[in-house]
């Protein structure tokens, strides 16, 4: 190593030069990684849904329906007008009123009421659209100059294209005010005024190479968009710092800077890896997940992670020993007192808290896997924004609706008659656009027009679109699917593809539930090992896992002890992130309680462990809960606010155990941390703290 850092040093402006390079053409790349906002685009490729929907894009031009726009005192006459308005806007490829299922020439009161109160009710017209994705921001506009504020729209399309618009300015926004804050911190821990810009332009590099080089991946989900770059800021920051502070010491020593520098590498290379690795480990073990944004997320992050390292380990040096005459200028006295007394407190009530922290582990453990969930994104925005209030203020005048569409072989039109008439007697189903149901089986597919013919019979499909009285999740809608595709396999035994926002919500409740034990145990498996060769020792690894897993614990409890609903990605995205990025914590405590181990005996290893970690594990860990905090304040989109709230409140939790339990449980496991049989103290190395 001690050649590898020499030479680092050597061809340190080769090193400088590479990297603000390839700083420059990521800086340009990162424009072009594209950003998908649609949740159910990254459900499996196998998944039943997933499979429909590109079943029916080969068989039909038209997609699944995904806007309601509902317009409110209207004649019929004036609905059918704002209809041929509606279909006329770039992007929206059908449109689907009451005419499209029953005849307007004849008085309403003749008509099925079910069927008319699904598009017409009170002088309220409900139209369903089909918008293309690739339209999405641009239709939407369109629709909302069209019908203005005071008329209502919603549907997936609707939410993605808001969260596509929105997201990207709040999360300057937040990115600008974390800097600000991180800047602020480091400044108040660190020892120079220089010192903070260094680590930022560090992480800067780092970050900006990470979001450039994210376009291997084609594109990235938005949850990877929004929270990755705040992530690698608030988890790497310490490396750098680390970093720093070794350089100082060994130059302390009498070495020359070049010489202190590859000193300080060498001494800081085993804590700074095995710190980046459990890290990495934590985000990698995403990839495991079937459902496609964990791995979409997992890869960037530990990409990001890695990039961190590399960045440290080869650039960092270079940049330090650029500007060292600075940080010696700019030095300042501390700001913070010794944290010695924090650390006699601790030791003090070390047994209350460890009792408390055994207490609450199984009820947290419990209370974690009791949660109330919200699968899909039909919740992404809350009643205080736009689309919340449209879509409450449809679903007051129709009710909860969906649309679904089943696709079964043509050419039986009496089977499909039967099927369309065991699906009405379903109390959910409102109404069935199909061939069977406009024109009936008997009357021959030459007789209706191209266009409606085209949208319900392909040259192996037939199509039937279901108007459905059912939220976009829950158990009844979960219910409800499950009954129309047991209805379907009777009929058409594995011949049969059903699709729909509620559909998809279900297989994506069904693919996401599966994931959790299998996440859950890579991560924590994963982790463990990596643990055990750096620590050589099964019980203080065990420790240590057992430490973040408890704060994971406390913090997945809180929504059950609330009464919150959370969002199910968030949910099993937030154990592997929270474990990953704050184990760091929990190895520095451990690392420095055996090094101090060396000197005092364990009462003042205690003491000492936590006065010489309180400020780098503070440091590191505010910044992490005000970054979460955040984005969970000040996101719009419900999923990544509280993914934002977990992280903050899960990086206080981890802070909480880390300072005040984990010294403990080093001093209780004292011969397992340090593999030392007990002596014999004297009097006067007991009274002085020390161990000869």
């Amino acid at each position: 190593m001690r050649k590898l850092y020499a030479g680092v040093v050597r061809h340190r402006n080769v090193i400088l030069f590479s990297f603000l390079a390839a700083f420059a053409v990521c800086l340009f790349l990162r424009q072009e990684v594209a950003v998908n906002y649609d949740i159910n685009d990254y459900l499996p490729e196998d998944s039943p849904s997933t499979a429909a929907i590109d079943l029916m894009e080969e068989e039909f031009d038209g997609g699944i329906p995904n806007a309601r726009v509902m317009i409110s005192d209207v004649t019929i006459a004036e609905a059918l007008t704002y209809k041929e308005i509606l279909s006329s806007v770039e992007g929206v490829s059908s449109v689907t009123w009451l005419d499209d299922s029953a005849d307007l020439t004849v008085p309403l009161e003749t008509l099925d009421p079910d069927t008319v109160e699904t598009y017409y009710k009170d002088g309220n017209a409900l139209f369903t659209l089909v918008i293309q994705e690739d339209c999405r921001i641009q239709a939407v506009s369109s629709i909302r100059s069209i019908i203005g504020d005071e008329n209502a729209m919603t549907g997936s399309a609707v939410s993605t294209a808001l969260s596509t618009e929105t997201t990207v300015d709040e999360i300057q926004k937040i990115t600008v005010i974390a800097v600000l804050f991180v800047l602020l911190v480091l400044i108040l821990t660190t020892g120079s005024f220089a010192e903070p810009f260094l680590v930022l332009g560090g992480l800067g590099i780092a970050i900006i190479l990470n979001n450039g080089t994210n376009l291997i991946f084609g594109e990235i989900s938005f949850v990877t968009n929004a929270a990755g770059s705040i992530l690698q800021l608030a988890v790497s920051l310490d490396y750098s710092v680390f970093l720093i502070h070794r350089f100082e010491e060994c130059r302390e020593g009498g070495s020359d800077p070049q010489e202190a520098m590859v000193e300080a590498l060498c001494k800081s290379t085993s804590s700074i890896l095995s710190s980046g690795l459990t890290t990495v480990i934590g985000f990698f073990a995403l990839i495991f997940m079937r459902f496609r944004l964990g791995p979409d997320l997992g890869l960037a992050l530990a990409k990001g992670i890695a990039i961190s390292l590399l960045t440290v380990f080869f650039f960092m040096p270079t940049l330090i020993l650029a500007f060292y005459r600075l940080l010696d200028r700019t030095r300042h006295p501390a700001f913070f007192p010794s944290f010695r007394k924090f650390g006699v407190l601790v030791r003090r009530i070390r047994i209350p808290l460890v009792i408390l922290f055994l207490l609450i582990l199984v009820p947290s453990y419990l209370a974690s896997s009791a949660n109330n969930y919200y699968y899909g994104s039909s919740q992404i925005f809350g009643s205080g924004t736009q689309y919340g209030r449209d879509t409450e203020a449809i679903e007051e005048v129709f009710g909860k609706s969906d649309t679904y569409v089943l696709l079964v072989p043509s050419g039986d039109t009496a089977t499909e008659t039967e099927l369309s008439s065991r699906l009405h007697e379903l109390p959910q189903v409102t109404d069935i656009l199909s061939y069977v149901d406009l024109a009936g089986a008997e009357i021959p597919t030459e007789y209706l027009d191209e266009d409606t013919l085209s949208q319900l019979i392909s040259e192996h499909y037939s199509r039937m679109v279901l108007s459905v009285r059912a939220d976009m999740e829950g158990e009844e809608t979960f219910s409800l699917v499950e009954e129309i595709r047991e209805t379907a396999e009777k009929y058409y035994p594995g011949q049969y593809a059903l699709a729909g926002e509620g559909v998809s919500t279900y297989d994506l409740m069904d693919t996401i539930t599966e994931d959790m034990v299998s996440v859950n145990l890579v991560s924590i498996g994963a982790v463990f090992v990596v643990l055990i060769l750096t620590l050589r020792s099964l019980v203080v690894p065990a420790l240590l896992v057992l430490s973040i897993e408890a704060a994971i614990w406390l913090n997945l409890s809180c929504p059950y002890f609330a009464g919150d609903t959370i969002f199910y990605i968030a949910y099993l995205i937030i154990s592997s992130i929270q474990l990953g990025a704050t184990v760091d914590y929990a190895i520095l405590m451990t690392d420095r309680y055996k090094e101090n181990r060396e000197k005092y005996n364990k009462k003042e290893s205690a003491i000492q462990t936590v006065s010489d970690t309180a400020i780098s594990i503070l440091t590191s860990g505010t910044v992490l809960t005000v970054v979460g905090l955040l984005l969970g304040y000040f996101s719009s989109n419900q999923l990544l606010s509280q993914l934002g709230i977990f992280i903050g409140r899960g990086a206080l939790f981890s802070l909480a155990i880390v300072l005040f339990v984990l010294p403990s449980l080093l001093s209780l496991f004292d011969w397992f941390v340090t593999k030392k049989k007990k002596t014999k103290i004297s009097d006067s190395e007991r009274k002085g703290g020390f161990q000869k």
